[in-house]
């Protein structure tokens, strides 16, 4: 079984910039992949990000170019980099990690507002 601890949400103007972190304790030699999903208001949760253990990495048209996803295996955390934050960016953004099983953090909220 795989914790996941998400930290780095806030609120920030439009244009701006949040680094969000996800860090992983238990079964961690299982995971295979890790990712970054985000629910807005009203709307069903979306994959934001993606990264495998051997360093391919995946993003939704909607933040190509903006946001960055990477890891720090020597902290068994994921980072999720987020520049240019738009409005439409606002929303809890979970942590997951893929091990057989899917696990979930509890959420991050992320605000983008002036």
């Amino acid at each position: 079984q795989v914790q996941l601890v998400e930290s780095g949400g806030g609120l920030v103007q439009p244009g701006g910039s949040l680094r969000l972190s996800c860090a992983a304790s238990g079964s961690i030699f299982s995971i295979a992949a890790m990712g970054w999903y985000r629910q807005a208001p009203g709307k069903q949760r979306e994959l934001v990000a993606a990264i495998t253990t051997g360093g391919s990495t995946d993003y939704a048209d909607s933040v190509k170019g903006r946001f960055s996803i990477s890891e720090d295996n020597a902290k068994n955390t994921v980072y999720l980099q987020m520049n240019s934050l738009k409005p439409e960016d606002t929303g809890v953004c979970y942590c997951c990690a893929q091990s057989g099983a899917w696990s979930w953090g509890q959420g991050t909220q992320v605000a983008v507002s002036s």
